[in-house]
């Protein structure tokens, strides 16, 4: 869904609510915000496996809200704040057992030994930063959203999403600038 959407999510929103068009309307929304939303957990839990479970755990929560949903923000934006908070979950859980990354290296040509190297090492420095910074950060530079749109989806001031982007920026340098040959 683009940011030229909101009458498009609302006319969607009232078939999600209405039982006789409540499968396809609920379809055509996981189609609609899939590949974002399994983004935005990818980047928050670094790999795939778990990206998966946050995607689905996503899903089955809007689902089971939908009802309740008030309308307060945009259907994507509510959507994305349920996909952050799964996310946050699942790599939770996760810290207890082993931390292994199954990032995929990035497919741009060139030695795919270099590429996986690289994606580990932005895997294991993601790593480094808090909840929020990862977060911030994965919208900003990976989701290419605007900081009023993370401040909506987050539900934090836009001076926040500004500080947050700025320290893990700047964190994220010098975690990959002391792995550095």
């Amino acid at each position: 869904m683009t940011s030229d959407s909101g009458a498009y999510e609302t006319e969607l929103l009232l078939r999600v609510r209405s039982e006789a068009t409540r499968a396809a309307a609920f379809d055509e929304l996981f189609i609609a915000l899939r590949k974002q939303v399994f983004g935005v957990c990818l980047h928050i839990t670094g790999n795939t496996a778990d990206a998966d479970d946050a995607l689905q755990e996503t899903f089955m929560a809007v689902s089971a809200g939908l009802p309740r949903f008030r309308g307060d923000s945009r259907l994507s934006t509510w959507v994305h704040r349920i996909a952050i908070c799964a996310a946050i979950r699942v790599v939770s859980r996760r810290r207890d057992a082993a931390d292994v990354h199954d990032v995929d290296p990035p497919s741009r040509g060139g030695d795919p030994v270099l590429a996986s190297e690289l994606a580990a090492q932005i895997a294991r420095a993601m790593d480094q930063l808090s909840a929020d910074h990862r977060v911030v950060l994965s919208l900003f530079a990976v989701d290419e959203l605007s900081h009023a749109q993370i401040a909506e989806i987050l539900g934090i001031p836009e001076g926040t999403v500004w500080s947050r982007l700025h320290c893990a920026r700047k964190r994220l340098s010098a975690v990959l600038g002391s792995a550095a040959p």
